[in-house]
């Protein structure tokens, strides 16, 4: 087998600098914000014609994000709105009675043009028909349909799966740690599949109940595995080369475990459509592997482009990429640790 580039080259190097200097440009809106985590809307119909609404919209601080839904059609409300804070959102609960069936109508997130979430919307009618939606600042409605195939439920969570891998900074920083460690194809190949391995199972167990891990621990967690496989790059370069540089697969997959309990925090954020579960999981998780594989792809590529120019870089910039990496997980673990 042809060997790769080595991860360490000053090419590659070259692209991977390039990389986390844009990712580093977001880490505050990343860390802080989390105006990225998309709004969820659900309505559930218990009986004809009366809804129960679960409405969660993301915080920007000590504020939630100014959201509201509204319908084209008439809709009364027949409780007030009770809402509460959770760790990342604001949660409100309410019912509705509609005078107009809802299939037909218009629903809207007023506000979402203005912001840059995302928001999903799932509706349940009582007579086992179900609707999931996904609105965007470009579309912030959308026709609400009787009933809806399991294609449409596919498409949009693999639209989800892929849209939170590539916003999901510490998530490709691992990945680029990964790429930078491992010193051939062979190798590079192996702990992408193991970490894409590792996290299906994780993710798949969470999200069905089979496993129950409380996010704040975990997110930790995600930090300081960046931060280990980073420390790990420059023992590397220094000739003391441990397990992560000498078989990364290990790495990326016990790593992985604790990233895939991260990607189903996020997907428990919106929910799975309840008659479409396993599609809508399956679909999510391609979308996150969709991403990932681009993300290695958009690096490579990079790292030959910087080849073709013969960009020169200083003896010391190998060691740029790590110490960035390291330092910017280190960031995340004293924060979310702090959250505690």
């Amino acid at each position: 087998m042809r060997r790769f580039e080595a991860p360490g080259s000053a090419h590659l190097v070259a692209a991977l600098q390039f990389l986390i200097f844009c990712g580093c440009l977001l880490p505050a809106a990343h860390a802080f914000g989390h105006e990225v985590r998309p709004a969820y809307l659900d309505l559930r119909e218990d009986a004809p014609g009366s809804f129960d609404v679960l409405f969660k919209t993301p915080m920007r601080g000590d504020a939630r994000l100014a959201l509201e839904a509204s319908f084209s059609g008439r809709v009364q409300m027949a409780t007030p709105v009770i809402s509460r804070m959770t760790d990342n959102a604001m949660v409100q609960t309410w019912r509705i009675s509609v005078t107009e069936p809802l299939a037909g109508q218009v629903v809207r997130i007023d506000g979402l043009v203005s912001t840059m979430t995302d928001a999903l919307v799932r509706i349940e009618f009582i007579d086992g028909g179900e609707w999931v939606g996904r609105l965007t600042p470009g579309a912030p409605q959308a026709m609400i349909p009787a009933r809806q195939d399991g294609w449409a439920v596919a498409a949009t969570y693999l639209k989800l799966g892929v849209e939170h891998i590539m916003l999901g900074i510490d998530h490709l920083l691992f990945v680029l740690a990964l790429i930078l460690i491992a010193p051939n194809t062979r190798q590079l190949i192996l702990a992408i599949t193991s970490f894409t391995v590792a996290h299906s199972i994780t993710l798949a167990a969470a999200t069905l109940g089979l496993v129950n891990v409380p996010p704040p621990p975990i997110e930790a967690a995600i930090a300081l595995s960046i931060a280990f496989v980073a420390a790990e790059i420059i023992r590397a370069r220094e000739g003391k080369a441990g397990i992560a540089a000498r078989a990364p697969w290990v790495i990326a997959f016990a790593f992985g475990l604790l990233h895939g309990f991260g990607f189903a925090g996020a997907l428990s954020e919106v929910g799975l459509p309840a008659g479409h579960i396993p599609l809508a999981l399956l679909f999510f998780n391609v979308g996150v592997e969709i991403g990932q594989l681009f993300f290695v792809a958009v690096v490579l590529a990079l790292a030959a482009f910087f080849r073709l120019a013969r960009c020169p870089l200083p003896r010391w910039a190998t060691l740029a990429p790590p110490y960035l990496i390291g330092t910017l997980a280190m960031f995340w673990v004293i924060q979310r640790v702090s959250v505690f």
